[in-house]
């Protein structure tokens, strides 16, 4: 195998120059070639975008995959180029355990029955979710990352390439200007005059600037090319918006479908009450009625209560359950029914009574019966 010594050496000179170059220019002692004002703005250009881009690729994979060991696990099966695993999603994982419980309550039962119908709108749920993960993906992350790999890299490289080629340039000019100021010395002692070596100096800078030249060209048209990338993104950004409109839009009738099916379920009374938790309530209050003796709704011995309608109390059907604060108030449950006194200069309370218990009670848990 033949080995190039003198490419080596040539390339071990070249970096070796260009080190004492940069020292140079940061200890200010040698003049730095500055790139164009149009230039500049391009290239800052391009580092806000790279910055950006990164930025928003990152946050909307936290937004799709809020894991971030799932998203480490799919970066390594993405390089080693293999399938992904199939993950269930919160929201499945909730489906599934609605629907395993549903069916050990029993699904003849109002509440199992309730749970498999919310357990299968969850699982249809994660289904448009992954659904809309991969349209994410694929309109809008794949696009920022094959631009950051690709384009971005390319970029990225040329503009080093570029600095390399400035720094080999403004070696030359350093070069040459030191030629210059050994004009009319003799020759040193290879024997070479101070012409010689500024004609030699000369002609590496046309080489070198020539070579910055072409080079500065080809990174200018591709910094120029980022424009035309924010418009490709521009439309990735429709998409996504687009993908994102028909998630919630399908969610949103999901849940709507939802809702009409958990209104019909068979005995399902206004107000979250079943009619089953009614029948209970309505036998109770009548049981209770029942034991009780019949009461004289007139209460002459307390002077601060008077009556709703006239002569005696009135009947009343309690509306939900209460629980007294103090003594001094009546506790209550749903669909019993109790007499009520109306209580002077009391718009909120009503007196109540249930057999021998006595107490005020709020007036809006309570409707009068004919």
């Amino acid at each position: 195998m033949d080995f190039n010594f003198k490419k080596v050496f040539n390339d071990a000179g070249t970096a070796l120059s260009r080190v004492v170059q940069l020292t140079q220019e940061k200890l200010g002692t040698s003049e730095k070639t500055e790139l164009d004002a149009h230039f500049e703005n391009l290239a800052e250009r391009s580092d806000q975008t790279k910055l950006w881009t990164e930025k928003l690729l990152s946050d909307t994979e936290a937004v799709l995959t809020p894991n971030p060991g799932n998203r480490v696990e799919d970066y390594l099966f993405e390089k080693i180029e293999k399938k992904k695993p199939v993950r269930l999603t919160n929201i499945e994982y909730l489906g599934n355990d609605m629907i395993e419980a549903g069916n050990d309550f029993g699904p003849g039962t109002s509440y199992g029955n309730a749970l498999i119908k919310v357990g299968q709108c969850e699982q249809r749920i994660g289904s448009i979710e992954k659904e809309f993960i991969a349209s994410a993906n694929h309109c809008f992350l794949t696009p920022l990352r094959k631009f950051l790999d690709g384009e971005m890299k390319t970029i990225l490289k040329e503009r080093g390439l570029l600095e390399s080629k400035r720094l080999d340039l403004d070696a030359c000019k350093s070069r040459v200007r030191k030629a210059r100021s050994m004009l009319g010395q003799p020759p040193n002692k290879d024997g070479l005059s101070p012409e010689f070596l500024l004609d030699q100096a000369e002609r590496d800078l046309r080489v070198a600037q020539s070579e910055y030249d072409r080079q500065a060209e080809i990174t200018k048209l591709l910094l120029e090319g980022v424009n035309s990338s924010h418009a490709s993104h521009l439309r990735c950004l429709h998409q996504f918006v687009d993908a994102q409109v028909t998630y919630y839009e399908r969610c949103h009738h999901t849940m709507q479908q939802l809702k009409s099916e958990m209104q019909s379920l068979s005995g399902a009374m206004p107000g979250g009450v079943t009619a089953s938790s009614s029948s209970s309530s309505s036998f109770l209050t009548n049981h209770l009625q029942q034991q009780q003796p019949t009461l004289n709704p007139v209460m002459t011995s307390r002077d601060d209560v008077t009556t709703a309608g006239g002569e005696g109390g009135q009947k009343a059907r309690v509306l939900c359950d209460y629980d007294a604060k103090d003594q001094s108030e009546l506790s209550l449950m749903t669909d019993e029914v109790i007499t009520v006194f109306k209580i002077p200069e009391s718009e909120d309370y009503l007196m109540g009574e249930r057999g021998t218990q006595r107490g005020k009670v709020p007036a809006v848990f309570v409707e009068f019966l004919n």
